[in-house]
């Protein structure tokens, strides 16, 4: 809600989830609720890999997704599990690839984290600037011809033109969980005119919502992360 408070007040008129509304939060029915209103006056929505686990098998998780899975699992209803089954892995918009993880391989879940994946990613699609998720970091690569995608860690808040000559991915951190030791969470506000992406931290209450993980009986340590951004 804070994130689409600012993008409001940002003059958004589109929105784009690059997927995972659920698997870690307190309030799972409602972020489902909230999107799939959303994605039904145009939004676009994505499926993430815990997205993909609610409604489906939770093996390969780590003992603390599993736990917020299987919970998360018994808290929506068969609507909220057909939305999330039918999310697309990713989406292509004119000179833009959306896609939670790696163009390379959607279904895989592979973590953008250095210039060896962002090359393999790069390889898998023609679009000029691919958005993900999945990390909870916020990194942007550039393609180069003579070596590895060089690795960028945007600056809050300061706009960076995508240059035209260039293919770009944006990985845009995360909402919910955050993992670069800021709490805040992050989203992008990309204007499609000059092709300037911003990534934007919004403080929320991340106390309250720490308690609201603990008092749900979700593993302890996702309230740690919240307030740590680690």
């Amino acid at each position: 809600t804070a994130c689409l408070a600012d993008a409001a007040q940002e003059g958004a008129d589109s929105h784009v989830f690059l997927g995972d509304l659920v698997g870690y939060g307190p309030d799972p029915v409602y972020v489902i609720e909230r999107v799939a209103e959303m994605a039904g006056a145009g939004a676009l929505v994505l499926k993430g890999n815990h997205d993909a686990a609610s409604v489906g098998d939770v093996q390969g998780l780590n003992p603390i997704a599993r736990a917020a899975i299987l919970w998360t699992q018994d808290q929506i209803g068969p609507d909220h599990a057909r939305f999330l089954d039918e999310l697309p892995y990713d989406y292509n918009e004119d000179d833009r690839l959306y896609v939670h993880a790696s163009a390379s391989s959607p279904e895989d879940w592979i973590y953008i984290v250095s210039g060896r994946e962002a090359f393999q990613s790069f390889r898998a699609t023609a679009q000029r600037i691919t958005f993900c998720g999945h990390t909870h970091q916020p990194a942007l690569f550039n393609e180069s011809s003579s070596s590895l995608p060089h690795h960028h860690v945007p600056i809050d808040g300061r706009p960076t033109p995508l240059l035209s000559q260039r293919r770009w991915i944006a990985v845009l951190g995360a909402v919910g969980q955050p993992r670069d030791r800021n709490p805040a969470a992050c989203y992008g506000l990309f204007d499609t005119e000059t092709s300037r992406l911003t990534y934007v931290r919004v403080p929320y209450d991340v106390d309250v919502t720490a308690r609201k993980v603990v008092a749900q009986g979700l593993p302890e340590a996702l309230a740690k992360r919240l307030v740590s951004g680690s």
